[in-house]
C-alpha cells in the first residue's frame, strides 16, 4: 500500500511526486563505491522509510562508531532505523520501503549462526544450514510486497583470500548476490560513485 499510495511529510494529503522506483532493487558495489548513498538517493522521496542496518554495534571499535555516526547523520529524519539480521520477517510485513544495508553483513552474521568458517562444521552441516537461509532470505524478497532497496558487496574482482574461510565466504556472497539480483526488478553496480544499470 506505502508504494502506491502518497503520504505527505506533515499529515494526510498528497504527497509530491515520486520519481517511478521499481519495488525491489539490488546496489553493488566495492568498498566506500558510494553504493550505500546511491541506495539512500533511490529512497529520497519517500518520507517514511525503514533503514535497516545488518552490521550491528562493535563496542570499543571508534573506526567502526564514526561509519554508523556518517550513516545516521545523513538519513532523513523521518527515516526510521532497525539493526537487526533478521530480514525474512521484515520483508513478509506490510510497511514503508526498507533500504537493507547490507547483505554482505547479513551473511557473515548467517556464516557465524552455522559455524561455517570452521572446515569440519562447513562439511558436517554448516553448508546446507547456510544455503537454506540464504534461499529463505531469496524466496522473501521474491513474495515481499514492500518497496525494497537492498546493498552488498562485490567482492569477487579482487585478489583471492588466502584462507578456504576467506574464499568460502568470497564464494557464498556471489551466489547471495546473485540469488537476489534474480529476484530484483532492477539492479546496479556503483563503481567510483558512478550507478551502471546491470539490470532493469
Amino acid at each position: 500500500a506505502y508504494a502506491l499510495a502518497g503520504f505527505a511529510k506533515d499529515g494526510p494529503g498528497p504527497a509530491p511526486a515520486r520519481p517511478p522506483l521499481p519495488r525491489r532493487t539490488l546496489v553493488l558495489g566495492g568498498a566506500r563505491s558510494g553504493k550505500s548513498l546511491e541506495a539512500e538517493r533511490r529512497l529520497a522521496a519517500w518520507p517514511e522509510v525503514l533503514y535497516v542496518a545488518t552490521g550491528g554495534t562493535r563496542d570499543g571499535d571508534r573506526e567502526w562508531a564514526a561509519r554508523v555516526s556518517l550513516h545516521r547523520e545523513r538519513r532523513p529524519p523521518s527515516w526510521r532505523t532497525a539493526e537487526t539480521c533478521d530480514l525474512v520477517p521484515l520483508l513478509a510485513e506490510e510497511g514503508p520501503p526498507l533500504l537493507l544495508d547490507c547483505l554482505s553483513l547479513w551473511l557473515t552474521d548467517a556464516m557465524d549462526r552455522v559455524d561455517a568458517w570452521d572446515d569440519a562444521a562447513w562439511a558436517g552441516g554448516g553448508e546446507r544450514e547456510l544455503r537454506e537461509r540464504c534461499a529463505e532470505l531469496a524466496d522473501a524478497v521474491r513474495t515481499t510486497r514492500r518497496t525494497v532497496v537492498a546493498v552488498s558487496n562485490e567482492v569477487g574482482s579482487g585478489i583471492v583470500p588466502a584462507t578456504s574461510a576467506g574464499r568460502r565466504y568470497r564464494d557464498e556472497l556471489g551466489r547471495l548476490n546473485a540469488a537476489v539480483a534474480a529476484e530484483c526488478e532492477h539492479v546496479l553496480l556503483v563503481v567510483a560513485g558512478q550507478p551502471l544499470p546491470l539490470k532493469g
